[in-house]
């Protein structure tokens, strides 16, 4: 972990996180990774239901997403919480919240009322559909927005139905345009002084980088269909089959591939008028793509690879996550590095991104243990509550 001298580019920031699950939540762990004092706001009790998260018998991913962050409790359902919370927030540079549009409003919460106590205040949503519009209202996972921006349509096979990533694609893309929209806002208010609402769908999170999807169509009535582990006409680029596993090669372009035809001893592949530019190749790419697949067929990645490597051509192994904690460029840029955490001691996972030349981003405290562990700390001392105001909170249910 980082050292608790050094500093973030965001240190001094002091950021609110509500909300629940992906989203909202991945945001705080972004800001809080590059310095942002991050207090979690989770319901007393069980907390954020991203503690029970994960793959494998003990889900440790509440340790990656919480990590950076203190946090307590708070009943958003009762008035003493949400004072309590309203407090908090005057406090506050940002709040960071993924509830469902209007829920805020209900509690008394609206940006209205927090910017009114606070003018400069940064108020990240994060919602299925944004603050606006006739579906504002519904509920909304990263899944429906995966599926409404356009991502699911396009991903799988050709003759299968729609099908999706191994992770949660919709809420990280929200969660990482949530946290570009508070930076651009924290710029503006060095100018004007005043904080804004940043409202970011799931939906349209995703729309942002489906490319030339819709002007495709538009203008050519072309409508995207699924392609499996292609880009229809971009060839040769995919995982092709060596004897002991996959391997990704990306040779599309017409320098690359003739290094590549000459890797495979076939040099005459690029004066081929098949193959001989962008558009034969694409134009004639499952013919090609079978032609790769038969030479590394023959041999292992790691020959694979050092043919690639050798002929300058962008290639890489599909790794696992084995495979990332083996690799010696992983470790020589710090990619991953293990955390001591509170419940399971030592635990590697990917370290802060992007890297700063000057102000380093880190790991500089493990994932709260149990929910509202900071609450002496922070209703303590960063709103001079007392030990029996604290125990009202407490019999109340407010805390």
């Amino acid at each position: 972990m980082s050292e608790d001298g050094q500093h973030g580019a965001l240190t001094g920031l002091r950021v609110i996180e509500m909300g629940q699950l992906l989203a909202g939540p991945f945001c705080g762990q972004l800001l809080g990774d590059m310095g942002a004092d991050v207090i979690k706001v989770e319901p007393p009790g069980s907390g954020d239901p991203m503690r029970d998260w994960g793959q494998g018998e003990e889900k440790v991913q509440w340790e990656v997403i919480a990590r950076n962050k203190q946090s307590v409790t708070a009943n958003l359902r009762i008035p003493e919480g949400q004072a309590l919370v309203r407090k908090l927030i005057g406090k506050a540079d940002v709040l960071v919240e993924n509830f469902k549009p209007g829920t805020l409003e209900k509690w008394g919460l609206g940006p209205d009322v927090l910017l009114a106590d606070n003018p400069r205040l940064i108020v990240a949503r994060m919602s299925g559909y944004g603050q606006t519009g006739p579906y504002s209202d519904r509920a909304g996972f990263g899944g429906i927005g995966e599926a409404m921006g356009g991502w699911r349509y396009v991903v799988g096979d050709p003759d299968r139905p729609p099908a999706r990533m191994g992770i949660s694609i919709g809420d990280t893309l929200c969660a990482t345009f949530g946290c570009m929209g508070v930076l651009a806002a924290l710029h503006s208010r060095t100018s004007t002084g005043k904080g804004q609402v940043v409202d970011t769908a799931l939906y349209e999170a995703v729309l942002q980088v489906m490319e030339g999807l819709v002007p495709e169509f538009d203008h050519n009535g072309f409508i995207r269909e699924r392609s499996g582990s292609i880009l229809p006409g971009i060839a040769p680029s995919n995982v092709y089959s060596c004897k002991d596993g996959p391997f990704m090669i990306g040779a599309n372009k017409d320098a690359i591939f003739a290094r590549l035809a000459e890797a495979m001893g076939q040099p005459e592949l690029a004066g081929d008028p098949k193959y001989s530019s962008h558009l034969a190749r694409g134009e004639n790419q499952t013919e090609l793509d079978n032609l790769v697949n038969a030479w590394t067929a023959t041999l292992t990645v790691e020959e694979v690879d050092a043919a690639m490597i050798k002929h300058s051509i962008p290639a890489g192994r599909v790794y696992r996550a084995p495979d990332m904690l083996d690799d010696p460029h992983f470790k020589a840029r710090d990619a991953i590095v293990e955390v001591e955490t509170t419940r399971y001691g030592k635990l590697k996972m990917q370290n802060a991104f992007p890297k700063f030349s000057a102000t380093p981003s880190g790991i500089r405290r493990p994932a709260p243990a149990v929910a509202g562990q900071d609450n002496n700390a922070i209703y303590g001392t960063l709103l001079g509550l007392d030990a029996s105001e604290l125990e009202g909170l407490t019999s109340v249910g407010a805390i």
